[in-house]
């Protein structure tokens, strides 16, 4: 039998927090089965998970954006989790743009947690006010930097140097699925710099969102996000019962991978997944572009008879921070013109 190898991090105080039926959503177009999310829930509140995010993947509220709303309520969902949940807490994810301050107190009186607040990092000083004023509603508010990897880790320090002390934690979040391990390392190492608590969100595009997770760890994060199967947006996310695995692999079988390995085999066995553009995630890691733009991409791509590869390095080049619709049109004009001229 193989010696145990000794852990680079504490195991005994990191915490996994599962966000399968939150990020898991968008992978079924935000439409769910009641029982399902009941019988999960339950199922999830027996393990030794302590936190597990629920509601619509862009966060509370996100139809009043014109996004396609959730099949269950935002009452309903307090209502499940309320049932299901003695033993842990649930939380949901908002983003300022559209998620109301008034909803997020009506969800704490509901018996919810904890919020995570979605910010790109170049945006938070334009949301400040928002971010204090949940910590005053909400308990536990955490701050995820939405498409880290867009803003260069040196600048992270100053765009937070007015963040409310009063946050719970900080995010590094992998949107792209492009980070490597020592990319995880650098964002939460200078993130540490700030918050004592700092937590790390990896998207799957490249295959490393267990490893980059396990990074973060080894450079000083204490929560590290997971779905069951890899369920999520796009390419998917670390697995829950993957890391629970690993850290029985150092010796610290803390979570139950054994049942969290059964719960994963139910959620992939109980969903009809969309199916997954497996060309477009590896473009988007290797490139750095959001899944969520995907779809513009493919009908510009489409209408110019370019390839995505092509309209995706454009965008990125013209964008000055992370790659938007605006940049990716501008990509689609550059390259018509291109064409017109030869």
């Amino acid at each position: 039998m193989s010696k145990e190898k000794a852990p680079q991090f504490d195991p005994q105080k990191a915490e996994i927090l599962d966000a399968t039926l939150r990020d898991g959503s968008y992978a079924v177009d935000f439409q769910l089965d009641e029982k399902f999310v009941s019988e999960l829930l339950g199922r999830l509140d027996e393990t030794p998970i302590q936190k597990v995010e629920i509601g619509h993947g862009l966060g509370y509220e996100a139809e009043r954006s014109g996004i396609k709303a959730c099949n269950i309520d935002l009452k309903r969902w307090c209502q499940i989790a309320r049932s299901e949940m003695t033993a842990t807490s649930w939380g949901m994810f908002a983003q300022p743009g559209f998620s109301r301050l008034s909803t997020l107190s009506d969800l704490c009186g509901e018996g919810m947690s904890f919020v995570r607040i979605g910010v790109e990092p170049e945006r938070v000083p334009e949301h400040l006010e928002y971010i204090e004023r949940a910590t005053e509603l909400c308990g536990e508010v955490y701050l995820n930097l939405m498409k880290t990897s867009g803003t260069p880790a040196e600048e992270l320090t100053g765009l937070l140097s007015e963040v409310t002390p009063s946050i719970a934690g900080l995010y590094v979040v992998d949107s792209y699925g492009s980070m490597l391990p020592s990319d995880v390392h650098r964002y939460v190492t200078l993130a540490k710099e700030s918050f004592p608590v700092i937590g790390f969100h990896g998207h799957d595009n490249l295959g490393m969102a267990n490893a980059n997770s396990i990074a973060a760890l080894e450079a000083g994060a204490t929560i590290i996000d997971g779905t069951l199967d890899g369920i999520g947006r796009g390419a998917g996310n670390a697995e829950t019962e993957s890391l629970a695995g690993i850290f029985r692999t150092l010796g610290e079988d803390r979570f139950d991978y054994k049942a969290l390995a059964k719960l994963a085999y139910f959620c992939r066995t109980s969903l009809e997944l969309l199916p997954e553009d497996r060309n477009m995630q590896v473009l988007g890691g290797v490139i750095g572009m959001h899944s969520g733009f995907f779809p513009l991409i493919e009908q510009l791509c489409a209408e110019l008879t370019v390839d995505p590869a092509s309209l995706m390095e454009t965008a990125v080049e013209l964008a000055p921070r992370s790659a938007g619709k605006s940049d990716i049109r501008a990509a689609a004009q550059r390259i018509s013109q291109s064409k017109e001229a030869a």
